[in-house]
């Protein structure tokens, strides 16, 4: 049987998008980041997938068909985080495809790459 190994993401600066989700996320690099590529695993003793991050020179997508959705416990903890992520350098997206009352909110990353941060509380 498969599994997913790693997510990877295109970026146009790897050390900064390095920077940012080691930040994020609490990953470490798996070996010394390259300028051209990265792969970014949890910290030792914990699971998960592994994030790549690719040098890459197309443009974003403005509706991306992938991308990371992060989980918070409850309401509480999304609007932590979500202040956490800005003050390393992500802002929030005017998304044009949010329901009423959301329980998520879209995010870029220091390179544009979008993401969200779930309130798994709600369901």
């Amino acid at each position: 049987m498969l599994s997913i190994g790693s997510v990877v993401m295109g970026v146009s600066d790897v050390p900064r998008a390095a920077a940012f989700w080691t930040a994020a996320l609490g990953y470490v690099p798996r070996e010394k980041t390259k300028d051209d590529w990265v792969v970014l695993t949890p910290p030792q003793g914990s699971s998960g997938v592994q994030l790549a991050l690719g040098l890459s020179r197309t443009p974003l997508q403005e509706h991306p068909r992938v991308h990371l959705d992060l989980y918070a416990d409850d309401a509480a903890a999304q609007t932590a985080e979500f202040e956490r992520l800005v003050s390393l350098g992500a802002r929030r997206v005017d998304w044009d495809a949010y329901p009423e009352d959301p329980d998520f909110v879209v995010l870029a990353d220091t390179e544009g790459n979008l993401f969200c941060v779930i309130d798994t509380s709600r369901g």
